[in-house]
């Protein structure tokens, strides 16, 4: 049964997100600069509409991981303090569960029933805030690298490493 397949995929993404808005900003720009520029043919490609479209199509992508950025943040300062490192470690810093289990003081079975829980604890801590599984799939749809990542880990058996590919995650990003 595939359960907190959302939340395992915000966490996993937490830590690229500032780093595509910072890329948002870049392509903002470059496109912004770039607008000066009037095609010979007469296309419409640098008409003020259509960079302008771009540029609040871009601006809505920021907002909206912004958005997801801190209401992870928050789901995780209101669960218990030890599943929230928990998390923090396994899927934002992606380190191994023995090393994990080790720091924590606890036994790798121990560490897998303390992660369950703690993955129970932000899907519930998400629900309350108004992001349910459903809703908050809904939310991250329309961001094709983030569904990549969600289905990647929906398609994974439960002791299989998702791992994002930096140069892929890039070109996904822009278009």
């Amino acid at each position: 049964m595939k359960v907190h397949v959302c939340a395992k995929t915000v966490l996993m993404v937490q830590r690229y997100l500032e780093r595509i808005c910072d890329a948002i900003d870049r392509l903002v720009e470059r496109k912004a600069l770039n607008s000066f520029y009037v095609g010979v043919q007469g296309n419409n490609e640098n008409s003020i509409s259509s960079v302008a479209d771009y540029i609040i199509n871009l601006s809505e992508r920021k907002i909206k991981l912004i958005n997801l950025k801190l209401l992870t943040d928050l789901a995780l300062e209101n669960c218990p303090l030890l599943s929230a490192q928990i998390l923090i470690e396994r899927y934002m810093d992606n380190e191994k569960s023995a090393d994990i289990a080790k720091r924590h003081n606890l036994a790798e079975r121990t560490y897998f029933r303390r992660l369950t829980e703690a993955l129970e604890n932000f899907s519930f801590t998400l629900a309350k805030l108004g992001f349910s599984e459903n809703r908050l799939l809904d939310y991250i749809s329309t961001e094709k690298w983030i569904m990549e990542v969600y289905n990647r880990i929906y398609n994974a058996r439960s002791d299989d490493t998702v791992v994002i590919d930096a140069n892929r995650l890039g070109k996904l990003v822009a278009g």
